[in-house]
């Protein structure tokens, strides 16, 4: 087994509530629980980009850098084949979909507006390179913040989309490798970025537009930035 000085998560047993959240999470199978309390099961299962870390509410969970067991994909994806049996190809939280909306899904009027979602999972960490949803779609790539802070995101910007997004913050990694195939692989007819107005925001708009130059495609695009607030500051 190769070690090497690495980023790797850390467990405050102190702080930790033995909630579960950060295992659920780990999409990797490195965290798991025992007598109670969340423990890092294997190094080689942790691949440090810490999707548990904003799972957990009590701030138990933070990176280090300390000697440990390289990262093994071939391990994790082994590990994930064994436990498929009740969910076969995977987590069934992240495998890809259509979500097909009939016109009789319309909310009343006292009810909130329907959903203009057409496909999951929406993270772009989760999404397939390669879907039938992307064949000739108009690709929305967001900051998860952005539907928060605009009301209408869904009529906005959502529909007849399909929907990415992410955080490059919290993620910590660049996601314009996975874009950039997404965007090679598959007829994409025309890029939209909503990003926040913060400057960590400028992450999510540098992984798309480093994407499409790097996809060797020509198809219309923009980038749309809303306040904290809610307002269109630029398009």
């Amino acid at each position: 087994m190769i070690c090497m000085i690495r980023r790797i998560i850390h467990i405050d047993q102190a702080r930790c509530n033995g909630c579960g959240l950060c295992a659920k999470a780990c999409h990797e199978g490195a965290i798991g629980m025992v007598e109670g309390k969340a423990k890092l099961l294997r190094d080689d299962y942790c691949d440090g980009l810490g999707d548990c870390l904003p799972a957990c509410p009590t701030g138990a969970i933070t990176f280090v850098e300390r000697e440990a067991a390289a990262y093994d994909e071939a391990a994790v994806q082994a590990n994930k084949a064994k436990g498929a049996g009740a969910a076969a190809g995977g987590c069934p939280g992240s495998r890809a979909q259509m979500l097909r909306r009939a016109e009789k899904d319309v909310a009343p009027s006292d009810t909130a507006a329907p959903s203009q979602l057409r496909q999951w999972p929406v993270q772009i960490k989760l999404a397939p390179v390669n879907a039938p949803y992307f064949d000739g779609a108009h690709l929305l790539v967001a900051a998860d913040c952005a539907a928060y802070a605009y009301g209408n995101f869904h009529a906005g910007f959502m529909a007849g989309k399909v929907t990415l997004i992410g955080c490059p913050k919290l993620d910590g990694v660049d996601y314009s490798e996975k874009l950039t195939e997404i965007l090679r692989q598959n007829d994409i007819r025309s890029l939209t970025v909503v990003r926040m107005e913060v400057p960590c925001c400028g992450g999510i708009e540098h992984a798309a537009v480093t994407a499409l130059k790097n996809s060797g495609k020509f198809i219309p695009w923009q980038v749309v930035t809303l306040s904290t607030d809610g307002r269109v500051l630029e398009r």
